[in-house]
């Protein structure tokens, strides 16, 4: 098919053992580790998840120079546990939930806080304080045929080798079974689809030259250069 211009090529993440997997949307759920809900001055209760979104080509490759990006002095780091689904649909019933995961990966839901601030405080969007450029980096995704249903583990940062973050994703909130059955009831599912799954409590700044090193127990490490 000819188009008015070329067609941006599709984004995606190496697989390990597998072909590239496709990422179609990015979805990434607020506030799912209680400590992390009450340091962003949050309520810990289990309420109702909710979720935003980022888009596809925000994915940054493993071992890559993250550029500092403009239009903020406050750029911090949120590592997350991250979901890749091989399967769709809607209205996902819980227990069935696990069988449309492909795999999992460690992401970095990157945000420029002061952004994202300053638009709460006027009742606007923050959108662009999470969907910016590169603001989603992700390791390679490990098929859950090599590691089980992730139900719990360590989930970890270190920036210049400095634990800045730890916890564990059994430590959630709203479970992944839970997260893609809800979700699915706000929208149809789709393979490609990543889910974020939130993050511990610990998140801070990091300034150009900073090293940050993401891990989830049985995961590819991410490490990422703030450039």
């Amino acid at each position: 098919m000819n188009y008015v211009f070329a067609a941006a090529p599709i984004v995606s993440i190496p697989a390990m053992s597998s072909h590239p997997f496709p990422v179609r949307r990015i979805y990434c759920v607020g506030q799912n580790y209680a400590a992390h809900a009450r340091e962003m001055g949050g309520d810990a209760e289990r309420e109702a998840p909710f979720f935003f979104m980022k888009p596809a080509q925000a994915i940054l490759p493993n071992n890559s120079v993250l550029p500092y990006p403009p239009a903020t002095g406050d750029l911090q780091y949120e590592v997350e546990l991250v979901v890749a689904l091989s399967l769709g649909g809607s209205n996902i019933a819980l227990e069935k939930a696990n069988d449309y995961i492909f795999g999992y990966a460690v992401g970095l839901d990157m945000t420029r806080r002061d952004m994202q601030r300053a638009a709460r405080e006027q009742g606007r969007p923050w959108d662009l304080s999470k969907g910016f450029d590169y603001s989603a980096p992700c390791s390679a995704i490990t098929p859950e045929f090599y590691t089980g249903v992730i139900a719990r583990g360590k989930i970890e940062l270190k920036v210049n080798g400095e634990v800045r973050q730890s916890g564990d994703v059994g430590d959630m909130i709203w479970k992944i079974p839970e997260t893609i059955s809800y979700l699915s009831r706000q929208v149809e599912l789709f393979p490609g689809d990543l889910i974020f799954t939130g993050t511990p409590a610990g998140v801070g700044a990091v300034v150009r030259g900073d090293v940050i090193e993401a891990t989830v127990a049985g995961l590819e490490p991410l490490i990422i250069t703030i450039g």
